[in-house]
């Protein structure tokens, strides 16, 4: 008698479904979700980031706005506080569209679930369905032991052992889909609230910039009450820049002079070595050429070693050195190797303050109050708080410590043919000649009258000035 088990398409069907809910949910998306995670961590990063800057800022804008009368330093950090305040309000504009886009994943995901559970539950229904049908019209031990032999009774206990572990799986397989349903419900229901939260921080971020630009617009209009007082102090500014240029330059003119007379010394050096160790030589050959004269005039054989000394090749003159494009300005290896270094440390280089705020960029610039004047700074204002360290940037050696009207101390410290400058300083700790190591402290920053506490800080390599902020570490 031949076997006919009943058709059960469901114990099929249900494992297709489950691995297209698996394989969607994985799979699929997977790249997507990723990048979008990708895409929080960078953003995320980027917030706390300009939200310390703005701590800063308006830690140091206290200390500032604590004098009685408005200044062009309490102006500029302000300027920087609008500055971030504006970034930090595009950070959560982004952070707005982002988890847009996440709960929109989470939706579809979701509705894709939810499709899947009902086919699922569809599916366990026609399954429960056909087995008690099946039970009504066969009994499950009438069909085992109506087998026509044992072969036959194995192949139908197996039938109804699948049948029973296919319909146990499609229960498990509802369980997960179920869960990973309300995760999904869940994950959107906290980025409902996270959108809220940071609805409620920008608005208050706009409040805040609006603030600002009214407190700022007071400072501009207190100051431009000031503009005689504004034209003394750009003219004793410029005086103090200039004067600092110069001190530069010289600086720079006597390093390359020294370091000229060095070179100049040292090839003295190695060309009165040259002529002494030629004359040692020409010295050796005349008295073996006079032995060799004496032995043959003897009748005796002249030895071996005058021979030798007579017959070799005069050595020729050693061939010009292809001129080295890196010791064209006459830097020696130590420090030929440590201008190189300093070059590789581009956009690497640490802050000359632990904590601090670029007030006023490098280059040419409109005055912030005075119409139709503009201002030049040759390196970069940093505003940092009152008494802070100053630490240099790099290895190098000091090579000038001087003090000057509206500079207060000024360090500079050399880095192979790259010089780095730090000025407005209250104390220096270093002196002429001592090496520093990068991040060693040389002294404290100075505060003005104004309360301002701030450090001029330049990068030359030779005369050519270069601008600090693309060579230090980004904040």
């Amino acid at each position: 008698m031949q076997l006919k088990i009943p058709h059960a398409p469901h114990v099929v069907r249900w494992s297709v479904i489950g691995l297209v809910v698996f394989g969607w949910v994985w799979s699929m998306p997977a790249a997507q979700a990723q990048q979008t995670m990708r895409d929080r961590q960078v953003l995320e990063k980027e917030k706390k980031q300009n939200l310390e800057k703005m701590n800063q800022i308006r830690t140091i804008l206290k200390q500032t706005a604590s004098e009685k009368q408005a200044g062009l330093g309490q102006l500029k950090a302000l300027d920087q506080q609008i500055h971030t305040q504006s970034q930090q309000i595009g950070l959560l504009n982004k952070d707005l569209q982002l988890t847009e886009s996440e709960i929109a994943e989470l939706r579809r995901a979701s509705t894709t679930l939810s499709k899947d559970l009902d086919k699922l539950r569809d599916e366990y229904g026609s399954m429960i369905y056909a087995a008690d049908k099946r039970r009504q019209q066969v009994n499950p031990l009438g069909f085992l032991f109506a087998a026509d032999n044992f072969n036959q009774l194995v192949a139908r206990y197996r039938y109804l052992r699948q049948y029973s572990d296919a319909r146990q799986s499609q229960v498990r397989q509802m369980s997960n889909v179920r869960t990973m349903l309300d995760g999904k419900q869940r994950a959107t229901q906290r980025k409902r609230q996270e959108q809220k939260n940071t609805i409620g921080a920008k608005v208050q971020e706009t409040k805040s910039l609006e603030t600002l630009k009214v407190v700022k617009n007071q400072v501009v209009k207190e100051l431009g009450q000031k503009e005689a007082e504004l034209r003394t102090e750009l003219a004793e500014s410029r005086r103090a820049v200039g004067q600092l240029e110069a001190l530069i330059k010289r600086l720079i003119v006597r390093e390359a002079r020294e370091r000229a007379e060095r070179e100049a010394r040292e090839r003295a050096e190695r060309d009165r070595i040259a002529r002494l160790e030629a004359a040692r030589k020409a010295a050796e050959r005349k008295r073996a050429e006079d032995a060799i004269a004496a032995a043959e005039k003897a009748g005796e054989k002249p030895a071996p070693a005058d021979v030798a000394r007579v017959e070799r090749p005069a050595e020729p003159e050693p061939a010009p050195k292809k001129p080295d494009e890196r010791r064209n300005n006459n830097l020696n290896d130590e420090e030929t190797a440590l201008a190189s270094s300093f070059t590789s440390s581009r956009a690497h280089l640490p802050w000359p303050v632990t904590k601090g705020f670029i007030s006023d960029r490098f280059g040419r610039k409109p005055h912030p109050v005075l119409k139709g004047i503009y201002v030049e700074n040759q390196g970069v204002d940093i505003q940092t708080n009152a008494g802070e360290g100053v630490r240099s940037v790099y290895d190098g050696i000091v090579q000038d410590v001087t003090s000057m009207p509206g500079m207060n101390n000024v360090v500079a410290i050399q880095h192979g043919d790259y010089f780095t400058v730090y000025a407005k300083l209250r104390s220096v700790s270093v002196r002429v000649g001592q090496r520093v190591k990068a991040r060693e402290s040389i002294g404290t920053v100075a505060t003005d009258k104004n309360g301002v506490s701030e450090i001029q800080f330049q990068i030359w390599k030779e005369f050519t000035k270069l601008n600090p902020e693309s060579w230090l570490t980004p904040r």
